[in-house]
Protein backbone atom coordinates (compact mmCIF):
# COMPACT_ATOMS: atom_id res chain seq x y z
CA UNK A 1 0.00 0.00 0.00
CA UNK A 2 1.26 3.44 -0.95
CA UNK A 3 0.13 6.24 1.35
CA UNK A 4 -1.83 9.05 -0.28
CA UNK A 5 -0.24 12.50 0.08
CA UNK A 6 -0.74 13.94 3.54
CA UNK A 7 -1.94 10.66 5.03
CA UNK A 8 -0.36 8.79 7.95
CA UNK A 9 -0.54 5.43 9.69
CA UNK A 10 -1.11 5.59 13.44
CA UNK A 11 -0.15 3.03 16.10
CA UNK A 12 -1.31 3.08 19.72
CA UNK A 13 -1.84 0.54 22.48
CA UNK A 14 -2.52 -0.25 26.14
CA UNK A 15 -5.55 1.85 27.06
CA UNK A 16 -6.58 -0.59 29.82
CA UNK A 17 -10.06 0.91 29.93
CA UNK A 18 -11.94 -0.14 33.03
CA UNK A 19 -8.89 0.23 35.29
CA UNK A 20 -8.34 1.24 37.99
CA UNK A 21 -11.96 2.40 38.38
CA UNK A 22 -14.85 3.77 36.35
CA UNK A 23 -14.12 7.45 36.99
CA UNK A 24 -10.45 7.40 35.98
CA UNK A 25 -11.14 5.10 33.05
CA UNK A 26 -13.79 7.47 31.73
CA UNK A 27 -11.39 10.42 31.77
CA UNK A 28 -8.86 8.34 29.84
CA UNK A 29 -11.51 7.12 27.39
CA UNK A 30 -12.57 10.68 26.58
CA UNK A 31 -8.96 11.65 25.93
CA UNK A 32 -8.47 8.72 23.57
CA UNK A 33 -11.67 9.61 21.72
CA UNK A 34 -10.48 13.19 21.41
CA UNK A 35 -7.19 11.98 19.93
CA UNK A 36 -8.96 9.71 17.43
CA UNK A 37 -11.21 12.57 16.42
CA UNK A 38 -8.16 14.74 15.74
CA UNK A 39 -6.36 12.20 13.56
CA UNK A 40 -9.27 10.83 11.54
CA UNK A 41 -8.87 13.51 8.84
CA UNK A 42 -5.38 12.33 7.86
CA UNK A 43 -5.35 8.68 9.00
CA UNK A 44 -4.85 6.11 6.25
CA UNK A 45 -4.78 3.17 8.69
CA UNK A 46 -4.98 2.87 12.49
CA UNK A 47 -3.42 0.03 14.49
CA UNK A 48 -4.53 -0.63 18.07
CA UNK A 49 -1.91 -3.00 19.41
CA UNK A 50 -3.59 -4.72 22.35
CA UNK A 51 -4.97 -4.19 25.85
CA UNK A 52 -7.61 -1.77 24.71
CA UNK A 53 -9.57 -3.03 27.72
CA UNK A 54 -8.26 -4.09 31.09
CA UNK A 55 -10.56 -7.09 30.75
CA UNK A 56 -12.75 -8.35 27.94
CA UNK A 57 -14.75 -11.53 27.54
CA UNK A 58 -17.42 -12.17 24.95
CA UNK A 59 -20.23 -14.37 26.14
CA UNK A 60 -22.54 -15.60 23.39
CA UNK A 61 -24.95 -12.67 23.82
CA UNK A 62 -23.16 -10.53 26.44
CA UNK A 63 -20.11 -8.25 26.34
CA UNK A 64 -18.77 -6.04 29.16
CA UNK A 65 -20.83 -2.87 29.44
CA UNK A 66 -19.35 0.58 28.96
CA UNK A 67 -16.80 2.03 26.54
CA UNK A 68 -19.58 3.37 24.29
CA UNK A 69 -17.67 6.57 23.49
CA UNK A 70 -14.65 4.67 22.20
CA UNK A 71 -16.63 1.98 20.40
CA UNK A 72 -18.82 4.62 18.77
CA UNK A 73 -15.78 6.58 17.58
CA UNK A 74 -14.18 3.42 16.15
CA UNK A 75 -17.43 2.66 14.30
CA UNK A 76 -17.50 6.20 12.92
CA UNK A 77 -13.93 5.85 11.65
CA UNK A 78 -14.41 2.47 9.98
CA UNK A 79 -17.75 3.61 8.50
CA UNK A 80 -15.79 6.46 6.89
CA UNK A 81 -13.62 3.86 5.13
CA UNK A 82 -10.53 4.14 7.34
CA UNK A 83 -9.21 0.65 8.22
CA UNK A 84 -8.53 -0.18 11.86
CA UNK A 85 -6.56 -3.27 12.87
CA UNK A 86 -6.68 -4.70 16.39
CA UNK A 87 -4.22 -7.07 18.05
CA UNK A 88 -5.38 -8.78 21.22
CA UNK A 89 -3.28 -8.27 24.33
CA UNK A 90 -2.90 -10.30 27.46
CA UNK A 91 -5.81 -8.43 29.09
CA UNK A 92 -8.26 -8.78 26.21
CA UNK A 93 -7.13 -12.05 24.63
CA UNK A 94 -10.67 -13.44 24.88
CA UNK A 95 -11.78 -11.36 21.95
CA UNK A 96 -13.89 -13.24 19.42
CA UNK A 97 -15.92 -11.69 16.60
CA UNK A 98 -17.65 -8.71 18.25
CA UNK A 99 -15.29 -6.12 16.77
CA UNK A 100 -15.44 -7.73 13.34
CA UNK A 101 -19.23 -7.88 13.22
CA UNK A 102 -20.08 -4.58 14.89
CA UNK A 103 -17.15 -2.37 13.86
CA UNK A 104 -15.61 -4.09 10.81
CA UNK A 105 -12.27 -4.33 12.64
CA UNK A 106 -10.14 -7.44 12.00
CA UNK A 107 -8.71 -9.03 15.13
CA UNK A 108 -5.30 -10.74 15.25
CA UNK A 109 -4.14 -13.15 17.93
CA UNK A 110 -0.53 -13.37 16.77
CA UNK A 111 2.03 -10.89 15.38
CA UNK A 112 1.56 -10.09 11.72
CA UNK A 113 3.60 -8.62 8.86
CA UNK A 114 2.51 -5.55 6.89
CA UNK A 115 4.10 -3.48 4.15
CA UNK A 116 3.41 0.21 3.52
CA UNK A 117 5.22 2.57 1.17
CA UNK A 118 7.97 0.03 0.64
CA UNK A 119 8.63 -0.35 4.40
CA UNK A 120 8.04 -3.64 6.22
CA UNK A 121 6.42 -3.79 9.65
CA UNK A 122 6.25 -6.62 12.18
CA UNK A 123 3.39 -5.79 14.56
CA UNK A 124 2.00 -7.49 17.66
CA UNK A 125 1.11 -6.88 21.28
CA UNK A 126 4.34 -8.42 22.54
CA UNK A 127 3.26 -10.62 25.44
CA UNK A 128 4.88 -14.03 25.66
CA UNK A 129 7.60 -13.25 23.10
CA UNK A 130 11.32 -13.56 23.66
CA UNK A 131 13.22 -15.44 26.36
CA UNK A 132 12.10 -16.12 29.92
CA UNK A 133 8.70 -15.50 31.52
CA UNK A 134 7.90 -19.20 31.28
CA UNK A 135 5.17 -18.99 33.90
CA UNK A 136 3.18 -16.49 31.86
CA UNK A 137 3.76 -18.43 28.64
CA UNK A 138 2.28 -21.52 30.24
CA UNK A 139 -0.62 -19.48 31.66
CA UNK A 140 -1.27 -17.98 28.23
CA UNK A 141 -1.61 -21.46 26.73
CA UNK A 142 -4.12 -22.34 29.44
CA UNK A 143 -6.14 -19.17 28.91
CA UNK A 144 -6.25 -19.72 25.15
CA UNK A 145 -7.36 -23.32 25.49
CA UNK A 146 -10.92 -23.63 24.12
CA UNK A 147 -12.00 -25.78 27.06
CA UNK A 148 -10.80 -23.19 29.57
CA UNK A 149 -12.60 -20.44 27.67
CA UNK A 150 -15.78 -22.53 27.68
CA UNK A 151 -15.51 -23.24 31.40
CA UNK A 152 -15.11 -19.53 32.12
CA UNK A 153 -18.08 -18.82 29.85
CA UNK A 154 -20.47 -20.95 31.88
CA UNK A 155 -19.87 -18.72 34.89
CA UNK A 156 -22.54 -16.04 35.32
CA UNK A 157 -21.18 -12.75 33.93
CA UNK A 158 -21.38 -11.13 37.38
CA UNK A 159 -19.06 -13.79 38.81
CA UNK A 160 -16.76 -14.14 35.80
CA UNK A 161 -16.23 -10.43 35.19
CA UNK A 162 -15.72 -9.76 38.89
CA UNK A 163 -13.10 -12.51 39.15
CA UNK A 164 -11.31 -11.32 36.01
CA UNK A 165 -11.23 -7.71 37.18
CA UNK A 166 -9.71 -8.82 40.49
CA UNK A 167 -7.00 -10.85 38.77
CA UNK A 168 -6.27 -8.00 36.37
CA UNK A 169 -5.75 -5.52 39.23
CA UNK A 170 -3.57 -8.05 41.04
CA UNK A 171 -1.42 -8.56 37.94
CA UNK A 172 -0.89 -4.84 37.53
CA UNK A 173 0.02 -4.43 41.23
CA UNK A 174 2.59 -7.23 41.02
CA UNK A 175 4.21 -5.70 37.95
CA UNK A 176 4.97 -2.53 39.89
CA UNK A 177 7.50 0.01 38.67
CA UNK A 178 9.71 -2.38 36.71
CA UNK A 179 7.77 -1.55 33.54
CA UNK A 180 8.83 2.07 33.80
CA UNK A 181 12.57 1.48 33.48
CA UNK A 182 14.58 0.56 30.42
CA UNK A 183 16.38 -2.63 31.40
CA UNK A 184 19.18 -2.49 28.86
CA UNK A 185 19.60 -4.03 25.44
CA UNK A 186 20.39 -7.51 26.72
CA UNK A 187 17.55 -7.59 29.27
CA UNK A 188 14.71 -6.12 27.23
CA UNK A 189 13.15 -9.37 26.05
CA UNK A 190 11.35 -7.80 23.09
CA UNK A 191 14.66 -6.42 21.80
CA UNK A 192 16.16 -9.90 22.14
CA UNK A 193 13.15 -11.32 20.29
CA UNK A 194 13.43 -8.76 17.47
CA UNK A 195 17.08 -9.64 16.97
CA UNK A 196 16.15 -13.31 16.70
CA UNK A 197 13.52 -12.51 14.05
CA UNK A 198 16.03 -10.40 12.12
CA UNK A 199 18.27 -13.44 11.76
CA UNK A 200 15.54 -15.01 9.64
CA UNK A 201 14.00 -12.01 7.85
CA UNK A 202 14.59 -8.27 7.60
CA UNK A 203 11.99 -5.81 8.82
CA UNK A 204 12.26 -2.04 8.82
CA UNK A 205 10.12 -1.63 11.94
CA UNK A 206 9.05 -3.79 14.86
CA UNK A 207 6.03 -2.26 16.62
CA UNK A 208 4.82 -3.65 19.95
CA UNK A 209 2.84 -2.62 23.01
CA UNK A 210 2.58 -4.45 26.35
CA UNK A 211 5.75 -2.96 27.82
CA UNK A 212 4.05 0.29 28.95
CA UNK A 213 7.28 2.17 28.33
CA UNK A 214 7.81 4.25 25.17
CA UNK A 215 10.98 2.92 23.51
CA UNK A 216 12.61 3.78 20.19
CA UNK A 217 15.62 1.48 19.80
CA UNK A 218 17.79 1.03 16.72
CA UNK A 219 18.42 -2.68 16.21
CA UNK A 220 20.57 -2.28 13.10
CA UNK A 221 21.27 0.47 10.60
CA UNK A 222 18.10 -0.55 8.77
CA UNK A 223 15.78 -1.76 11.53
CA UNK A 224 14.14 -0.19 14.60
CA UNK A 225 12.10 -1.45 17.53
CA UNK A 226 9.28 0.80 18.72
CA UNK A 227 7.35 0.19 21.90
CA UNK A 228 4.24 2.32 21.99
CA UNK A 229 4.08 2.94 25.74
CA UNK A 230 0.55 3.38 27.08
CA UNK A 231 -2.39 5.72 27.59
CA UNK A 232 -2.26 5.54 31.37
CA UNK A 233 0.93 7.42 32.13
CA UNK A 234 2.58 8.42 28.85
CA UNK A 235 -0.23 8.94 26.31
CA UNK A 236 2.22 7.94 23.60
CA UNK A 237 1.72 6.70 20.06
CA UNK A 238 3.61 6.37 16.77
CA UNK A 239 2.89 7.73 13.31
CA UNK A 240 4.30 6.78 9.92
CA UNK A 241 4.18 9.29 7.05
CA UNK A 242 5.49 7.00 4.34
CA UNK A 243 9.14 7.62 5.15
CA UNK A 244 9.63 8.13 8.89
CA UNK A 245 8.17 6.35 11.88
CA UNK A 246 8.02 8.71 14.86
CA UNK A 247 7.22 8.09 18.53
CA UNK A 248 5.07 10.96 19.84
CA UNK A 249 3.50 12.03 23.15
CA UNK A 250 -0.05 13.35 23.06
CA UNK A 251 -0.58 16.37 25.28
Amino acid sequence: MQLPPGKKIYFLSDFHLGAPNYEQSLVREKKIVQFLDEIKHNAAVIFIVGDMFDFWYEYRTVVPKGYVRLLGKLAEITDAGIPIHFFVGNHDMWMNDYLQKELNIPVYHEPKEFEYAGKTFFIGHGDGLGPGDHGYKMLKKVFRNPVCKWLFGILPPYVGVGLANYLSRRSRAQTGATEEKFLGEDNEWLIVYCKEVLQQKKFDFFVFGHRHLPIDFRLTDESRYINLGDWIRYFSYASFDGEQLELIYYK
